[in-house]
């Protein structure tokens, strides 16, 4: 998957996101997920770490499982891909607060997608 785009408006929607997080997002081994700044969950996140209220997206690995997730780090962007700060999996998890994303996948990684689900 490493060849295909995975989204056709990264760039666009997110323009300051480094080219470091565009090139691994894009290439299918980081996930990019919207903060649904509307939940709980979320409000009682900001009482514990106040900077989430200027996130608009989390960065994050697919491949780890919830049960490692204290390994993990999750990279917290501003509306514009701008890279705001990180989190580890164990000061919070991510369960509850992701909402889909307003990037459209491309062509071809939906065709890849639909192959590897058949």
């Amino acid at each position: 998957m490493n060849k295909i785009e995975k989204y056709s408006n990264i760039e666009k929607e997110l323009p300051k996101l480094p080219e470091v997080l565009l090139n691994t997002i894009q290439s299918d081994v980081l996930e990019i997920k919207s903060i649904d700044k509307s939940c709980k969950k979320y409000l009682n996140a900001c009482s514990k770490i106040p900077e989430l209220k200027d996130v608009c997206y989390v960065v994050f690995s697919k491949y780890i499982d919830k049960d490692n997730h204290k390994y993990e780090k999750f990279i917290f962007l501003g509306k514009e891909g701008e890279e705001l700060f990180d989190v580890s999996g164990t000061e919070m998890e991510l369960y509850g607060l992701l909402a889909c994303t307003n990037l459209n996948y491309t062509e071809e990684y939906e065709a890849l997608s639909s192959e590897h689900n058949e």
